[in-house]
């Protein structure tokens, strides 16, 4: 009977720990909610039609959170704004001033959600390395256009000095042709004087 009392206890007292943690995770997640914030999905959802439609859309999207950024600048017109400029894919995408933007909202940590501060590291990371790749394209595509300018320079010094023997050639041609014709006349002189 002790035994069945002791048992009925540890699983009271394991119940009541997963049931406080449970209220606890809940009562965190309400904690974190602030009011006026959009829901995650509100990003994820700009972000989705950003990245899958048309030329047109992501111009219409982009001008919208850009406007939202200038003329009522808040946390969350912010955040809007540096999600779409770290999004590749659509020509106004900006890494370099989205990390600014996503930067200076995560100094404010305290005034976002979770999901926020998720969805802000995890583009900011994704600028970080959008930019280093740029970086490194751009210096690849210069690499690349001196290595051309330097093979160009080479092939025009080439066709430059092949121009100047065939000028030379062509020099010694007319010189050869010139004493031929003089040896020519030479001979139809001495064949005329000779009877």
């Amino acid at each position: 009977m002790v035994i069945i009392i002791v048992a009925l206890l540890g699983g009271c007292a394991q119940t009541k720990e997963w049931w406080s943690s449970m209220r606890k995770s809940q009562s965190s997640s309400d904690e974190t909610r602030i009011l006026g914030a959009p829901r995650a999905e509100y990003y994820l959802n700009g972000l989705y039609e950003l990245t899958t439609g048309d030329p047109a859309t992501q111009a219409e999207i982009f001008a919208a959170a850009e406007s939202g950024f200038k003329l009522a600048p808040r946390l969350q017109t912010n955040l809007r704004f540096g999600l779409v400029l770290a999004t590749a894919g659509h020509p106004e995408s900006n890494p370099e001033q989205a990390q600014t933007i996503l930067r200076e909202l995560l100094k404010q940590e305290s005034l976002l959600t979770p999901a926020e501060i998720s969805l802000a590291t995890i583009y900011l990371k994704s600028a970080e390395e959008q930019s280093v790749l740029n970086a490194e394209a751009r210096r690849l595509r210069a690499s690349s256009s001196r290595a051309a300018q330097a093979e160009s320079a080479s092939t025009n010094r080439q066709l430059a000095s092949a121009e100047a023997e065939n000028q030379r050639l062509r020099q010694e041609l007319d010189d050869a042709e010139a004493k031929l014709e003089a040896i020519s006349s030479i001979e139809r002189s001495i064949r005329a004087q000779d009877p």
